[in-house]
C-alpha cells in the first residue's frame, strides 16, 4: 500500500506576481499574452476566475468577461526559481518525486519516517512550508495512489488538503464524475454519458470487455480506476518522448506562402531545443508539424524517419508536411507548430550489421 502526496500551487504564475506585488491582491489578475494581439491566458487569479476567466483562453475572450482584468506577461526566469525552492522543500521529505510541471509533482512518502511516517502530516508541513518560505500557497492530496491523489489535490482548492484514506477509497470512487478521470476529456465524456455513465459507480456495472470494446485499451484503465486502482509507480525519471516549437501569429497567415515563410524561424528554434536532448543520447524518429486554423480548428501530421542517419530537420520535409497539413482545410492560419518524437539511441540498432 503507497502513500501518495500530490503537490499542486494554486494559479501559480499569477500567485509569484501577487507575491512579489502586493498591490495586485485582491484584484483579478492574469498572466499571459496582450489582448490586443493573438494574446492567451497562462494562468489567472481566483479573482479573475470568478468572471469565468480560465487559462488557455484567449486574452480578448478575458478581457470581455472581466473589463477590470490585469494582464501581465509572464516572467518563466521569476518562475523556474519559485519552482526550484518549492521542490526543494519536497526533497527534505522524499527522494521519489515525478515532477510534472513547475509546479504540480508526486511525491511517494510510503517509507518515509518523518512525522511520524503519517503522510497526512507531511502534506500539511509541506505546505506550511511553502507558503512560509515561498509566499505562495499549494493545495494538496494524500491517497493510497496517483489517481486518487490527484483528484484529491483539486478537492478543497485553492490552499487546500483533502485526504483519501485505503478504507475510505471504495465508498469515494462510486459517486466521483468520471470527468475526474485523467485521460477523460470533454468528447470521451459524453460518450460515455450518451451510454449512461456519469460515475464510477455506473462504470464499475460494465465489464473490462464491454469497456475495450467501446474504448479499446484505455477501456482497461477505465475499469480499473473506477474502482480506485491505480498502480503507476512514482516515475523519478520520466522520459520526455517529445520536443516542439509553436507560435501564434498576431495576423492569420492568409496563404500557403505565408505559412512556408514562418518555417524557417520555427525550425532553428526547435535545433536549439533539440541540441540538449540530442546529446543526451536521445533521437529523432518522427517529425511532426501542427496547424490551427482561424476558426481554432486544427490539424496535426507526421512523418516518420526512415533511417537513424537521415537528417531530421530538413527544411524540405517539414515544408512539405506543413503543405499537406494546410491543404486539409486551406484556410487562415493563426498558430503553426513543427516538433519531434523521440527514442533512445540503440547502437546495435543502428550500426550496419555484416551479411557474414
Amino acid at each position: 500500500m503507497r502513500k501518495i502526496i500530490h503537490c499542486d500551487c494554486d494559479c501559480f504564475y499569477a500567485a509569484v506576481e501577487v507575491r512579489d506585488n502586493p498591490q495586485l491582491r485582491g484584484l483579478p489578475v492574469a498572466v499571459g499574452g496582450s489582448p490586443n494581439s493573438r494574446g492567451v491566458i497562462a494562468t489567472c487569479s481566483y479573482e479573475a476566475r470568478a468572471y469565468g476567466v480560465r487559462s488557455a483562453m484567449s486574452s480578448a475572450k478575458a478581457l470581455q468577461l472581466c473589463p477590470e482584468l490585469v494582464f501581465l506577461k509572464s516572467d518563466m526566469a521569476k518562475y523556474r526559481d519559485a519552482s526550484r525552492a518549492m521542490h526543494e522543500i519536497f526533497k527534505q521529505y522524499s527522494d521519489c518525486i515525478e515532477p510534472l510541471s513547475l509546479d504540480e509533482a508526486y511525491l511517494d512518502v510510503t517509507d518515509i519516517s518523518k512525522c511520524s511516517g503519517s503522510a497526512t502530516l507531511m502534506a500539511k508541513e509541506i505546505r506550511a512550508r511553502v507558503n512560509q518560505q515561498l509566499g505562495i500557497t499549494i493545495s494538496a492530496g494524500v491517497a493510497p495512489n496517483k489517481f486518487l491523489a490527484k483528484v484529491a489535490s483539486d478537492w478543497n482548492k485553492p490552499d487546500g488538503l483533502f485526504v483519501i484514506r485505503p478504507e475510505e477509497v471504495a465508498n469515494f470512487v462510486i459517486g466521483l464524475d468520471v470527468s475526474k478521470i485523467n485521460g477523460v476529456g470533454r468528447v470521451t465524456k459524453s460518450k460515455l454519458n450518451q451510454m449512461g455513465i456519469n460515475t464510477c459507480g455506473d462504470l464499475q456495472k460494465l465489464s473490462e470487455t464491454e469497456l475495450v470494446r467501446s474504448f479499446g485499451q484505455y477501456g482497461k484503465r477505465l475499469f480499473s480506476v473506477a474502482r480506485g486502482i491505480d498502480n503507476r509507480p512514482v516515475q523519478v525519471d520520466r522520459v520526455r518522448k517529445s520536443v516542439s516549437v509553436e507560435r501564434t501569429y498576431s495576423n492569420d497567415l492568409k496563404s500557403l506562402a505565408a505559412v512556408i515563410e514562418c518555417l524557417p524561424a520555427l525550425l532553428q528554434e526547435l535545433r536549439g531545443r533539440c541540441k540538449q536532448k540530442l546529446r543526451e543520447g536521445k533521437t529523432v524518429i518522427k517529425r511532426f508539424v501542427k496547424v490551427k486554423f482561424f476558426d481554432f480548428t486544427q490539424t496535426t501530421l507526421e512523418h516518420k524517419l526512415d533511417s537513424t542517419c537521415e537528417e531530421w530537420d530538413s527544411d524540405d520535409i517539414y515544408g512539405e508536411l506543413l503543405k499537406a497539413a494546410w491543404a486539409r482545410q486551406g484556410k487562415s492560419v493563426r498558430l503553426l507548430g513543427v516538433g519531434v518524437r523521440l527514442g533512445e539511441n540503440d547502437p546495435v540498432e543502428s550500426r550496419q550489421l555484416s551479411l557474414l
